[in-house]
């Protein structure tokens, strides 16, 4: 009953000329996109960042030590679980990186060994030329 008397939200203007999107693209792109807090998590790339992998695996790793020192094993056991998962996240980008690395070596190799056969080829034309 009360809520036919509600006011409906009335936006604030924006400080600093700060611009917001057009209401435009904004609903064309709400369709496709379903706004979730987990986009802007995988926008930044904290995840990919093998450096920054470690240091979180570090802090709770830290943080388990603190607790279970504190006396609360399922605190500790919480933290461990996380410090976990990143321990699997860094040994997969470390995966990765290696993976890279032989493949542009494999790369490397093969291009060389390229050049050499057409050193090869173009040195024997010229003496069956001669």
């Amino acid at each position: 009953m009360n809520n036919a008397r509600r006011r409906s939200f009335r936006s604030r203007p924006q400080k600093n000329n700060f611009r917001r999107r057009s209401v435009a693209l904004s609903s064309s792109t709400s369709n496709s996109f379903k706004n979730n807090g987990n986009v802007n998590f995988n926008r930044n790339g904290s995840m990919n960042n093998i450096h920054n992998v470690e240091k979180t695996m570090h802090k709770f790793q830290q943080l388990a030590k603190d607790a279970q020192s504190n006396g609360d094993p399922v605190l500790a056991q919480n933290y461990l679980q996380h410090a976990d998962h990143y321990l699997r996240r860094f040994n997969e980008l470390n995966d990765k990186k290696e993976n890279s690395g032989e493949k542009a070596k494999n790369v490397n190799v093969s291009m060389d060994k390229e050049n050499i056969t057409n050193k090869d080829l173009s040195q024997n034309t010229n003496k069956i030329l001669s």
